[in-house]
């Protein structure tokens, strides 16, 4: 567990990095780090790239900032700002004592120009801007909520059409501030993207930015679509399943790193957002989100369920489908949530965020193997970063909020939009 206060409520939806060189290697050609990202042939990126690459198009990267310097994020990275504190004024700094490549990882799954054709790493909108707004989890003067809230604000108020947070807030609720930001970001028009959580940290819930109404939640799977155990999680708030394992993406100093977990997911779905937006620029939030729920493939029970949301993303028909329009948000609407639960007469404060947790058995879960029952050990994953003149080994301890073995349910009249 981290020291402090992030350990207690804020977790980055990547696990715990400790790097080991362990002597020289030839660097990974760019082709191989191409050819490694599988998600872009069969999740439809490519095919969705025939309609648009996203051009016209600012994704918000809410996050430890992006270093603009990398190759394969040349000319893709606008000024932004830094709220923490102890970032470059433009949020082009990595920000934070632990996981500071982590904005730039995200950066790149969205919006990487690669380096060349067929070369390097490329996002799934890779003619989309990135818009770097640092913040720090659990460090510096200014609270992690507050620093949250006022880059919500930040990005909507700077052109951005989709957020992505790959983050979690270690609890259910979610405190008033953000009530104002996220209703702001809807009544603009600006789709916000957060990861589940990884079940790896032994943790037992989804935190919010997940749990709230409106938000497009991204749960993860494994190479072969089967919802990922320790780098995914569980609940009624996950509309959309995206590649959580086996991934790579750019990071500071021009290396490329492999790597795990919901952070990865959402930043590849901002993107196929971002796609949607470019292709239909009339569409409001709500017929984005239900374009891309709508045209997902069913995976688990027959309809939505709990760790598939909606199914498998699909971006080429998200992009080119013939949808319906709709009048709500499938993901539920916070102004209708706010209304019930943050009546203005009472004290915000006496209000918490109304949710039941019920235990039930997860089919996902391993067998026993002689452990404790009921203990989740944190897995170690082997992760490599491949970059100029080294090679070197990433021990990863997962360390994200996740739902484990349980399943969200709101209090009676508060599912939300299923």
């Amino acid at each position: 567990m981290r020291g402090g206060r992030l350990s207690r409520r804020w977790l980055l939806a990547l696990p715990v990095a400790a790097l080991l060189a362990i002597g020289p290697a030839a660097a990974a050609s760019a082709d191989y780090i191409r050819n490694a990202e599988y998600w872009l042939t069969e999740y439809g990126i490519r095919d969705a790239w025939a309609v648009t690459q996203g051009q016209g198009i600012t994704i918000a990267v809410i996050d430890t900032g992006v270093d603009p310097n990398v190759p394969d994020l040349k000319g893709a990275v606008l000024p932004g700002a830094d709220f923490s504190g102890l970032g470059d004024y433009r949020g082009w700094a990595p920000v934070g004592s632990e996981d500071s490549e982590h904005g730039t990882l995200v950066a790149s799954m969205a919006a990487g120009r690669g380096t060349g054709t067929n070369a390097g790493l490329i996002g799934a909108a890779p003619a989309a801007k990135i818009l770097p707004l640092s913040i720090t989890l659990g460090e510096g003067a200014v609270d992690s909520d507050e620093q949250i809230a006022a880059a919500v604000r930040y990005a909507v108020d700077h052109g951005a059409q989709v957020i992505n947070m790959s983050l979690t807030r270690n609890t259910l609720e979610w405190p008033v501030s953000w009530d104002d930001a996220f209703s702001y970001a809807a009544d603009h028009d600006v789709v916000i993207v957060a990861a589940a959580g990884n079940r790896g940290s032994g943790t037992t819930v989804v935190g919010a930015p997940a749990t709230m109404p409106g938000v497009l939640t991204v749960a993860g799977v494994d190479r072969d679509g089967v919802a990922s155990f320790d780098a995914s999680s569980q609940g009624i708030t996950v509309a959309i399943a995206a590649p959580s394992e086996e991934l790579v993406g750019a990071a500071p100093g021009g290396t490329y790193l492999a790597w795990s977990g919901t952070s990865g997911a959402a930043p590849i779905v901002a993107g196929i957002v971002a796609l949607v937006r470019a292709a239909h620029p009339d569409l409001d939030v709500a017929n984005v989100i239900n374009r891309i729920v709508t045209t997902a493939h069913d995976r688990g029970d027959a309809g939505y369920d709990p760790y598939y949301g909606y199914g498998l993303i699909d971006a080429a028909a998200a992009v080119s489908a013939d949808v319906p329009p709709v009048t709500a948000n499938p993901m539920g609407s916070l102004a209708d949530w706010i209304n019930v639960y943050r009546p203005t007469a009472l004290s915000p404060a006496a209000i918490p965020t109304p949710v039941v947790v019920v235990p039930q058995p997860d089919p996902l879960a391993a067998p026993a193997t002689g452990g404790p029952a009921g203990v989740l050990v944190a897995p170690i994953e082997l992760l490599r970063t491949v970059g100029p003149g080294a090679l070197a080994v990433l021990l990863f301890v997962a360390g994200v909020a996740g739902l484990a073995v349980w399943a969200i349910r709101q209090a009676e009249g508060t599912r939300r939009g299923r």
